[in-house]
């Protein structure tokens, strides 16, 4: 096995495509299957592949000693037989030998070296049996060239020598490399999608500073620094609109082609393109920090995770090179003990296809290729796969639940009416609420701080508790406030108001908000979330893809029934907390339902866990994104579409590659043992025998990359 090698990029990590638990410094091969081990992140400027360099050397070398090797193995198929006129038959076979030594010892090297180590290790792979094939039939000539009185008697053809067959022992390496050429080749398209993503990232930002405004690379800038972002250029980074309005193009994020309008306040993302304004932009995350390099390292982890149908293919081949062995060695029995004379010959020449035609490298490549090809063009759709796991459950998914607030909803709800009951004017009310918001994450809690527009000195707030699914108390300025739903009103020993007023609330889909100060009910604050404009249709689209709908809030009934019938959703459970939202999960699921959960809020995380598959709409909170498989850059229902349809291309693309495997061995192991033999008289030379094994692994590689282009 070749040890690490050092390229360019020193300290690289690399990785195996097929067994991504295998982590490596440096270029080098699996100790488990043998494959050539990539770069465990991509780097934007391609850099020279020192594995497809080599393999590239070696191939053309052995091709300048197979070409005239091969001729002369079929010269007597050439009318005439000119070579036998000119040198003697036993003299033939040692220019044969010198033509295929260097091939077989130095071309063919490092997959004798791969074959040792899975010897050595017990992890039997496609080189063990390039090398058995290859090594015998090198042996079986070298053998007999120089000692034919070794072999039986009926052995010597016509001209008193021995039939050998360095053709085919160089021609097995030689198309075992153009196999690992354009495999390694194929391979490198993969990360395509990654290199286009870091393409987006601009490599200078122009900085605001108190002296003027400075070119520096993007590298340099840190959180709180200020850049000017002409039109036609693209943000650096990840922050937000201090000044000026304009309109970016986010398709690389969100696969829509319309521009989203900016002002001041609004989020920009890195790599995204500034349209008509100029903006300023007050950066609040560089580097590893920005969603660009985050969505360059999920789909990186993506295409190294294993799907579950993986584990077909794993069992298979657990078993499949010692029985391939085992087929070989029955093959050689039975030639030596049935077969036409010379039997040796024929024994070894079918021994050795056998072994070769089987090499599975088809069969492990099927799952890994479709997997890298399909997760890059999710990325480019804005379906980002955090694992290959989601991706294979969620084509079987029947039943998606849904959050409401960011998810059916805008996310971003605004105060739309207050209601004080005496004890504080309006302005007080606002005032206490938004102090004690001001540390909240929650969007209610937001839109009352966006609401207050309170300036003077700041509040003392002391105290603060939030209470999952109920709200959150704290002291302000000496007087203790608590803000909540009904739940957090009933904890604190009170009772909403005699009148209808919260009532009529929700029935006009407004969240209604309790305000206790000093233990006193002092208000009702009403606030609406406006549903997203595709949530209707994307509904629609997905009941009409089969999939039972269920909104699950956290919000009360009144409210989450009038957002349902105004998207089209029948089926709702409300007033639910964090943990019940997963139990929901959990009894959809021991009803037989296969669940996909959609979210975006810290109250969501534990349902998008215990979901078969998690999905979290892109612009929600970064423990959402984490406990989801799948994230929607985009941040509407409609990327389930999108996700849903590339789940189902990447399984359908995985089944035919595992088809193509499997019926490539079942077909080509008979024939290449014989089984034609009595009726047609036909077998198969281990040199085509080493083509067809080639390209087979090269068509699993050509239908996974045809994901790249799937309409999604």
């Amino acid at each position: 096995m070749h040890g690490p090698q050092r390229d360019a990029k020193a300290g690289a990590i690399y990785t195996c495509p097929m067994h991504p638990e295998i982590v490596r410094e440096g270029p080098g091969s699996c100790p488990t299957c043998g494959m050539a081990l990539e770069p465990q992140v991509a780097e934007l400027d391609e850099e020279d592949n020192h594995e497809l360099h080599e393999m590239r050397r070696r191939f053309w070398v052995s091709t300048v000693f197979t070409v005239p090797l091969f001729l002369l193995g079929m010269r007597d198929l050439i009318p005439g037989n000119p070579t036998g006129a000119l040198v003697s038959h036993g003299w033939l076979n040692r220019v044969e030998l010198a033509l295929a030594t260097p091939v077989v010892l130095w071309a063919g090297a490092p997959f004798f070296e791969r074959a040792w180590a899975s010897a050595r290790l017990r992890s039997l792979n496609m080189f063990t049996l390039v090398s058995l094939g290859s090594a015998a039939a090198y042996l079986y000539s070298v053998l007999g060239t120089f000692a034919p009185a070794l072999f039986p008697a009926p052995m010597p053809d016509h001209h008193g020598e021995v039939d050998v067959y360095f053709e085919a022992s160089a021609a097995i390496v030689t198309l075992v490399l153009l196999g690992q050429v354009l495999e390694l080749r194929a391979r490198s398209q993969t990360a395509g999608a990654i290199r286009a993503l870091l393409g987006l990232a601009p490599k200078t930002a122009r900085r605001v500073t108190a002296h003027g405004d400075e070119d520096v690379g993007v590298e340099e800038l840190e959180v709180g620094d200020r850049v000017r972002v002409r039109p036609g250029e693209r943000v650096p980074a990840d922050g937000k609109v201090v000044e000026g309005t304009s309109s970016c193009d986010e398709s690389m994020i969100t696969g829509e082609p319309m521009p989203v309008e900016k002002k001041g306040g609004d989020r920009v993302t890195g790599g995204t393109v500034n349209g008509a304004g100029p903006l300023l932009v007050e950066v609040d995350r560089t580097g590893e920090q920005t969603l660009l390099a985050q969505i360059v390292r999920m789909v990186g982890e993506a295409q190294r995770t294993r799907a579950p149908i993986q584990k077909l293919a794993d069992a298979v081949s657990a078993v499949f090179v010692p029985a391939v062995i085992g087929i070989a060695v029955l093959t050689f029995v039975t030639w030596i003990l049935v077969g036409p004379e010379p039997r040796l010959a024929h024994a070894l020449v079918n021994a050795v296809a056998v072994v070769i035609i089987a090499c599975p490298c088809a069969l492990g490549l099927a799952t890994p290729m479709s997997i890298m090809v399909g997760t890059g063009r999710g990325a480019s759709a804005g379906v980002l796969v955090k694992n290959a796991e989601a991706l294979d459950r969620l084509e079987k998914v029947d039943t998606l639940v849904v959050d409401k607030t960011g998810t059916l909803t805008e996310g971003r709800p605004e105060v739309v009416s207050v209601q004080t009951l005496g004890a504080v004017d309006r302005g007080e009310l606002l005032r206490l609420c938004a102090a004690l918001e001001a540390r909240s994450e929650h969007p209610l809690g937001a839109a009352i701080v966006r609401s207050s527009g309170s300036e003077g000195p700041a509040p003392v707030v002391t105290d603060v508790k939030t209470i999952g699914g109920e709200g959150v108390t704290g002291t302000v300025d000496g007087k203790a406030v608590a803000i909540g739903n009904q739940r957090l009103l009933a904890r604190q020993g009170s009772r909403p108001p005699q009148d209808d007023a919260a009532s009529r609330l929700r029935t006009e889909a407004q969240t209604v908000v309790y305000v206790l100060v000093d233990g006193r009910l002092a208000g009702l604050i009403g606030v609406a979330d406006p549903v997203k404009p595709a949530s209707k249709e994307a509904v629609e689209e997905l009941r009409a893809d089969g999939l039972r709908v269920v909104m699950l809030t956290g919000d009360d009934e009144a409210t989450a029934r009038a957002v349902a019938k105004a998207v089209g959703i029948d089926e709702v459970r409300s007033d639910a907390l964090p943990a019940e939202k997963a139990d929901v999960v959990k009894t959809l699921q021991a009803a037989g339902r296969r669940v996909a959960m959609a979210g975006d809020g810290i109250n969501d995380a534990p349902a998008l866990a215990q979901a078969d598959v998690g999905i979290a709409m892109g612009p929600g909170t970064d423990v959402a994104i984490e406990s989801a498989g799948i994230t929607l850059l985009e941040g509407d229902l409609r990327g389930i579409l999108r996700a849903r349809r590339l789940s189902r291309a990447t399984m359908r693309n995985i089944r035919q590659n595992l088809a193509l495997s499997f019926v490539y061995n079942l077909l080509g192991v008979p024939v290449a043992a014989g089984v034609l033999y009595p009726l047609l008289g036909v077998t198969l030379n281990p040199m085509i025998a080493a083509a067809a094994m080639s390209l087979s692994s090269v068509s699993v590689i050509g239908n996974a990359l045809r994901l790249r282009r799937v309409r999604i």
